[in-house]
């Protein structure tokens, strides 16, 4: 049936992290203060709500710096960049703002002194994912990508005996201590970052889902195809052998999901916004009444501060 009664579970946390907070309240301050048009290179969050939004508010999105006019404003994504963007922002005298999410910025610094004491960076990461390019741009020479803990075995490395291994932040949890585990075995030699490299917003959301999938018919992750903590919740479910969907919008909802399906799960990855949670609860409601239940593993109260010059 797709009409009927249903309980909606909230897994918490959900939504905005810190970082991305952070991020978005930048390209907002810049556009309040100095208008718009304000540059940003790459989706400031991988989110197709919040890249539309500020769209409209006249913040403009660029893959590369050379679509940027000389000597204006242009804001480093969430994601971070390589030094060599850093660079050439500077040569080309543009006024950069560093909106990297800290958590991000920790891991360049580890790339960079692992580098600087002549070990091996091995990364764990999605290849062509921003914030992996950005890190491996850190010490290209230096840098190797892992994906898989299949490709451990084929791994080649100037040293086994120096070698750090480091990891994209928002990756699933099981997923890196698998790879590591793979890394441990080959090189016992590897050393690791001083704390774990998976952000504390992608361990908690990950948590969150898992303490609500036992009893969920279906669950429902807000967030866009390009955001890899969001699809790291979906696969989650699906590898726990409950149906989940990845969705911008509450529009999205297919009526055959909610067929037999007496609970849902409705989560959000850490770049959705909160109101796109709402929206989505009111759209399974359309469907029949509904009993809404918030389900908490823990709260966070991060914060991170805007730079200096937007305080």
């Amino acid at each position: 049936m797709v009409t009927a009664p249903r309980k909606v579970l909230l897994p918490s946390p959900r939504s905005f992290c810190a970082g991305v907070e952070r991020a978005i309240d930048i390209v907002e301050a810049l556009l309040t203060r100095y208008g718009p048009p304000v540059y940003v290179r790459n989706q400031i969050v991988h989110n197709a709500f919040m890249v539309r939004d500020l769209e409209a508010r006249g913040a403009i999105f660029v893959s590369e710096l050379d679509e940027v006019p000389a000597d204006a404003r242009i804001v480093f994504s969430a994601h971070g960049v390589a030094p060599a963007v850093e660079r050439e922002a500077e040569r080309r005298g543009l006024d950069a703002i560093d909106a990297t999410c800290p958590l991000v910025t920790k891991v360049h610094n580890e790339a960079r002194r692992a580098a600087n004491a002549e070990d091996t960076v091995v990364l764990i990461g999605h290849e062509g994912h921003e914030e992996v390019v950005g890190t491996m741009g850190v010490a290209p020479e230096r840098t190797v990508l892992v994906e898989r803990a299949a490709d451990v075995a084929t791994l080649v490395v100037r040293d086994p005996d120096r070698l750090t291994y480091l990891s994209q932040t928002t990756l699933a949890v099981a997923e890196v201590e698998e790879i590591i585990a793979a890394l441990r075995r080959r090189f016992p030699k590897i050393k690791g970052p001083g704390s774990d490299d998976v952000c504390y917003a992608t361990t908690n959301r990950q948590a969150a889902v898992a303490a609500v999938l036992e009893e969920s018919d279906l669950v429902l992750v807000i967030g866009s195809v390009n955001s890899s903590n969001s699809n790291r919740l979906m696969e989650m479910a699906r590898d726990a052998g409950t149906e989940s969907h990845l969705i911008d919008y509450a529009s999205e909802i297919e009526p055959e999901w909610l067929r037999d399906k007496g609970t849902i799960a409705v989560t959000a990855g850490a770049s959705a916004p909160p109101v796109l949670v709402d929206e989505v609860v009111t759209a399974i409601a359309s469907y029949g009444p509904i009993e809404v239940e918030e389900r908490s593993v823990a709260e966070e109260h991060l914060e991170f501060l805007l730079p200096v010059r937007l305080r």
